[in-house]
């Protein structure tokens, strides 16, 4: 605040006799300044502005002027930090540190090198995993096409033809009719004219073919088991279970027997007939000459060493009949014995 400005001392007149006369004084009264509150230093007004040209208040001195504004604060009072002070953001923390540009930046940039990182990562692995995929694949393509190409090729074509299970049949015989075959890869072996040059010998039931790489087919037969010989008018024809006519000779075939069934082959006489015979073990079959029934239930073998009649009945339980008849032979022979009667496993009787 400004303080009074002391009136200047009276001018002496130089004599005494004038001591009484007026005195005129002149008090220069300073400007009406109109005041306002700056808010910095530099919006202070310069010294005689606002100031109204022969317009002074002479009822109270300018430095008791006070004005409606908010109070004057000098500058020299101020707190040098206000100047500098950054007010926070509504809902920041007072103590947190500003934000700056670089700061947001950085953290961009970070944020797009993760990413990079990321989708890199992954397609490095997908890249990885396709590869991984593309190689089994390609490996198992080559070799199964490496496979085939093998067994289609010469290099695993038939050069031997070995046949197995051959008894009555001659296996050279069968191996001469499956000559075609030969020079034939492995995998191209055509069954069905296997079959066609299989079919000439009816002694064969059955058969399986076995390959043997690189150069050898393997032939497994099953023969049929001829259980007699029937008569006809071209001779006698050796049968199986089945009724297939194997041979026919003009005479009785050796080591086989006669069938005699009433209504020929097929019929059930003849069925039950087969059943028995093949029950039968190998000692008393190969003494069996004649095999006879007329219907099932009346089935009758004879053996031709001692003509002695074996009276079988139907062919149920042939299995253990032949057991009873093979032990009753033993306790008793055919020599002494007229027939015998295995018609009832429980009781065997002995004539």
């Amino acid at each position: 605040m400004r303080r009074p400005t002391p009136l200047p001392a009276p001018p002496s007149t130089g004599a005494a006799g004038d001591a009484d006369a007026p005195v005129e004084v002149s008090i220069p009264l300073p400007p009406r300044r109109t005041q306002t509150a700056p808010e910095t230093p530099s919006d202070a007004a310069p010294d005689g502005a606002g100031v109204e040209a022969g317009d002074h208040d002479l009822t109270a001195p300018a430095w008791a002027t006070t004005s409606p504004l908010a109070p004057v604060v000098p500058i020299d009072d101020r707190d040098p930090s206000d100047a500098d002070r950054v007010e926070p953001d509504e809902g920041q923390a007072p103590d947190a540190a500003p934000i700056g540009v670089r700061d947001v930046w950085a953290a961009a940039r970070a944020r797009r090198r993760a990413l990079r990182a990321e989708v890199r990562r992954f397609t490095v692995r997908q890249r990885r995993r396709r590869m991984l995929w593309i190689g089994v694949l390609g490996a198992l393509a080559l070799l199964v096409l490496g496979t085939l190409g093998a067994a289609y090729s010469p290099l695993f074509a038939v050069e031997r033809i070995r046949v197995v299970g051959a008894e009555t049949l001659n296996p050279g015989d069968v191996e001469a009719a499956l000559d075609g075959q030969l020079g034939t890869p492995l995998p191209l072996i055509d069954s069905s004219e296997i079959k066609a040059a299989l079919v000439q010998f009816p002694l064969v039931q059955s058969y399986t073919l076995e390959a043997r790489p690189p150069h050898e087919l393997v032939v497994r037969i099953v023969e049929r088991t001829p259980i007699g010989a029937v008569q006809s008018a071209a001779g006698y024809t050796l049968v199986d279970a089945a009724g297939v006519a194997l041979a026919t000779t003009p005479d009785p075939p050796a080591g086989h027997p006669v069938i005699e069934a009433t209504d020929g082959i097929g019929s059930p006489a003849f069925t039950a007939i087969g059943t028995v015979y093949r029950s039968l073990p190998d000692d008393i079959r190969a003494q069996v000459t004649t095999m006879r029934a007329t219907t099932a239930n009346d089935v009758t073998l004879t053996l031709g060493g001692t003509n002695t009649d074996v009276v079988w009945g139907n062919a149920d339980e042939s299995a253990e009949k032949a057991l009873r008849l093979a032990s009753a032979m033993a306790v008793r022979p055919p020599a002494d014995v007229s027939s015998y009667d295995v018609s009832s496993v429980d009781a065997v009787v002995i004539r």
